[in-house]
């Protein structure tokens, strides 16, 4: 940390092409996408919480869901919207590194949340005579712990070995910091800081692969059981819909990983922000759509508002 001094700042050098009028007409956009994305999360955290027919292992992930989509979109937004109503689009190092710590935890956490589902929704559907006794108290507290302990490790991890050497460059070509553009910044890399990129990125892979695999077992368990096709279309559809979107938004980080040069910079710069504002916001609407228990308790808080108003 003595290599980062308070007074030494960043330059996010993304918007440089952009004039005031695009600037203005992004902020008009984004700001109610954040506002929005706030307000559908915390009413799915609240329903469930408060809630206690939904105190159940399906619900109690989707909770960290929303709260991992809050805390993404939270590291993400305030600063963004921020560049797009000054001309000086600069950031601190202490900030940019704890923003690169924030978005970096959000994305495995995806990862690890989605994977835990899928385990869920497995033995949900594939062993539900032991469903309960599998999916115990301690059960689900462990993998929450795993949630969110395992891609906080990785994150500070990944945030000293960027910290390791000093930085020698001071511009970001993103909206954002993020663990590779402070990598690209530094004066020297070595071959720990690619190994343990390597090692993050693997890991992603695996949880991808476990998904995958976990729904193939549930699709050829409900070939057999109308059951269990019921099931699948009311708690997996919404799962699927969701790793498939937040799969998508992984294109951000393989255009900087690959450092893809035949695009253009505004094209870049709206790939490197997909997965950090289009999963937060869609879902929320996604569960709250196709979870019948979560949609009929929106209808009935919207209802009852309706007859207060009277």
């Amino acid at each position: 940390m003595e290599n980062i001094s308070s007074s030494h700042i960043l330059t996010v050098t993304a918007l440089n092409d952009w004039d005031w009028t695009s600037r203005i007409l992004l902020f008009s956009f984004a700001l109610p996408c954040y506002l929005l994305t706030i307000v559908m999360n915390a009413t799915l955290i609240l329903i469930i919480a408060f809630e206690k027919t939904l105190h159940d292992p399906m619900y109690i992930f989707l909770c960290n869901l929303c709260v991992n989509d809050l805390c993404g979109t939270t590291g993400f937004y305030p600063k963004a919207l921020a560049y797009l109503l000054t001309e000086r689009n600069v950031i601190s190092h202490k900030e940019c590194i704890v923003q690169g710590l924030v978005i970096i935890v959000y994305a495995i956490g995806e990862f690890t949340n989605l994977s835990v589902m899928a385990v869920d929704r497995y033995i949900a559907i594939c062993r539900p005579l032991h469903y309960h006794s599998i999916m115990s108290p301690f059960t689900v507290l462990s993998l929450v712990t795993f949630i969110w302990v395992f891609p906080c490790s990785l994150g500070a991890m990944s945030i000293s070995l960027t910290l390791k050497y000093p930085f020698c460059r001071h511009e970001i070509n993103r909206l954002f910091c993020e663990n590779l553009s402070l990598l690209n910044l530094a004066c020297k890399q070595d071959i720990f800081q690619g190994v343990f990129n390597g090692f993050v990125y693997i890991s992603m892979g695996v949880f991808f692969v476990f998904v995958l695999f976990s729904y193939f077992k549930i699709i050829l368990a409900c070939r057999k059981s109308k059951v269990n096709r019921e099931k699948f279309y009311s708690t997996c559809i919404p799962h699927l819909i969701t790793f498939l979107n937040t799969t998508c938004g992984l294109s951000d980080a393989l255009c900087t990983e690959f450092k893809v040069e035949t695009l253009s910079h505004v094209v870049y710069t709206f790939l490197s922000i997909i997965n950090l504002t289009v999963p937060p916001i869609v879902n929320p609407v996604i569960y709250g759509i196709k979870l019948g228990p979560i949609r009929a308790k929106i209808l009935y808080i919207f209802r009852r508002s309706r007859i207060n108003n009277l």
